[in-house]
């Protein structure tokens, strides 16, 4: 119980980590270009990683480059789908993740998926079309390119729910961060040129890199050791609340009563799941985890 309490914490943690760095990149991409942003930050991330503990084991690499390109996959779409989409329907549709997530783990028979997750699933859903959909939503090709990105971060959290138990957990989430790297800058190159980072930019990359990437990333995939994929996904919901706060407190932007109210079904959201449900989709072992997977 103590464990899954811990676990707990670390994914809210992670949570206003990756809520936190909406302030930093929303002023970063300014300066560089998002995938060369997004591939220096994975870089960083990685880098302090493999100092840490080198991957040997040639399992690690490969679950490593298949949960590390689903998580490229998420960040490229996201990145591809806001230039052609507003940012209200880019954050609710990237939120859909928390909808897509136990509809994955269903479908692939992994994960049970019981009335309670269900109904929490759905009210975090609510919230998070509150907080961040102020206008009717119109399908776009931005929109659908995001409808992709939430099922590439759907698809990387019930993966990662299935590997995450193979391997030493730092040299596999830092293979996982060098192969998104190593992707978004190739991307970068091809589409961008691939600019080298300017001192102006250093400090959102070191921070984004470090605490975000490594750090967040980190305690993301030691909390999937614990926690399977829909309690996952609805605490990781807790990041546009997180954001929004920042945002009010560092960029003074405002909150409405309709985003409060989606930030308080949120919440509600994280209780019927954490709370109500039973434990078969909170450990990894009910994922019939075993050596012939």
């Amino acid at each position: 119980m103590r464990r899954l309490l811990i676990a707990y914490l670390a994914l809210a943690l992670a949570a206003m980590l990756f809520g936190v760095t909406f302030v930093v990149i929303k002023q970063a991409v300014v300066i560089l270009p998002p995938m060369a942003f997004v591939g220096w930050r994975f870089l960083i991330g990685a880098l302090a990683l493999l100092v840490l503990a080198f991957p040997r084991r040639l399992s690690i690499w490969r679950d490593g480059l298949l949960t590390g390109v689903l998580l490229f996959a998420g960040f490229a779409l996201q990145t591809e789908g806001l230039a052609r989409t507003s940012a209200s329907n880019s954050g609710l549709i990237t939120g859909l993740y928390v909808v897509f997530t136990p509809i994955l783990a269903t479908i692939v028979g992994r994960a049970k998926l019981s009335g309670w997750a269900l109904s929490g699933t759905g009210v975090a859903f609510t919230g998070l079309a509150l907080l961040t959909l102020q206008q009717g939503v119109l399908l776009s090709a931005g929109d659908l390119l995001t409808v992709g990105c939430a099922v590439a971060f759907a698809a990387h959290i019930v993966v990662l729910s299935r590997v995450v138990t193979r391997h030493p957990v730092v040299p596999f989430t830092a293979v996982q961060l060098l192969v998104t790297a190593g992707l978004a800058l190739g991307v970068s190159y091809v589409r961008e040129g691939l600019p080298l980072p300017s001192m102006d930019v250093l400090p959102a990359l070191i921070m984004t890199g470090l605490a975000v990437s490594a750090g967040a990333f980190l305690l993301q995939v030691w909390s999937q050791t614990v926690v399977g994929p829909t309690r996952t996904a609805v605490m990781l919901s807790l990041e546009p609340a997180v954001a929004a706060f920042f945002a009010a407190w560092i960029l003074h932007e405002r909150l409405s009563v309709r985003g409060w109210t989606g930030a308080g079904l949120i919440v509600a959201g994280i209780y019927l799941v954490l709370a109500r449900s039973d434990e078969t989709d909170a450990l990894p072992a009910a994922e019939a985890i075993t050596p012939a997977h």
